[in-house]
């Protein structure tokens, strides 16, 4: 599994993929950075690098179905597939491994975006807290985006097509969310508490604000394994299907 995976990451890192990926993210941060700065009405510089996750998500969720559309895609529309599922290592582990080679690349993104914090901590004060919080909930958050992308990546031999249908699932995803708190599920009491359940950003309000909850932790990492689940049942129909 362990080469897979180094075969995926080197994908990404030895083409300019994943650098010109990592250079959006950070052009969206550094803005939200500058923007918050300017903003200030004192000298002391004291903000929750969280609300830029929060505030900035609709941007960053975007980029990450040009990270997964690849991921099986490819496989297929190259005729690898075949070779790759007659490899002596189980879907699952095929699976991990490209899943992990995406979320390192996302974590080496986060990694980068530190140098922001660092000045802040430099020249003003950065509450910890909320700075480990909010990062942990934002990488999170993204496993989930990028579990999606892989399963959508898996059900079509079109990279493209599977980045268009990877932008719509994150659309969706915004969708619910914006959806809890219309005031139609708020008259609901009901439904809003199921609504609320499920959303992925009632879940990271909470690490947004420096409080690290178990249940959400979870939450997340769960949603992460019954979506990759899925993919594993996807590829393994396929596979079957060929006799």
């Amino acid at each position: 599994m362990f080469a897979l995976y180094k075969k995926e990451l080197q994908s990404y890192f030895y083409s300019p993929f994943a650098y010109i990926i990592s250079a959006l993210f950070m052009l969206v941060f550094s803005l939200s950075f500058i923007n918050g700065i300017s903003n200030m009405d004192s000298n002391v510089f004291k903000f929750s690098f969280s609300n830029i996750f929060y505030n900035n998500f609709f941007y960053f969720i975007f980029m990450i179905p040009l990270l997964t559309m690849r991921t099986f895609a490819e496989e297929r529309k190259n005729s690898t597939e075949t070779l790759l599922l007659s490899a002596p290592i189980s879907i699952f582990k095929i699976v991990i491994a490209k899943f992990s080679a995406v979320a390192t690349v996302y974590f080496s993104m986060m990694v980068l975006s530190l140098f922001f914090p660092l000045v802040a901590f430099l020249n003003g004060s950065v509450i910890l807290s909320n700075l480990f919080c909010g990062y942990t909930g934002f990488f999170l958050w993204g496993l989930v985006c990028i579990a999606i992308g892989v399963l959508i990546s898996a059900t079509t031999d079109n990279p493209i097509l599977a980045a268009v249908l990877g932008e719509a699932a994150m659309i969706v995803i915004i969708f619910l969310d914006n959806f809890t708190r219309s005031d139609l599920i708020q008259s609901i009491p009901v439904a809003e508490k199921i609504f609320k359940w499920f959303s992925t950003e009632e879940r990271f309000v909470g690490f947004s604000q420096g409080l690290f909850s178990v249940a959400d932790l979870m939450f997340f990492l769960s949603l992460t394994f019954v979506v990759l689940a899925w993919t594993v049942i996807v590829i393994e129909k396929r596979r079957w299907s060929r006799g």
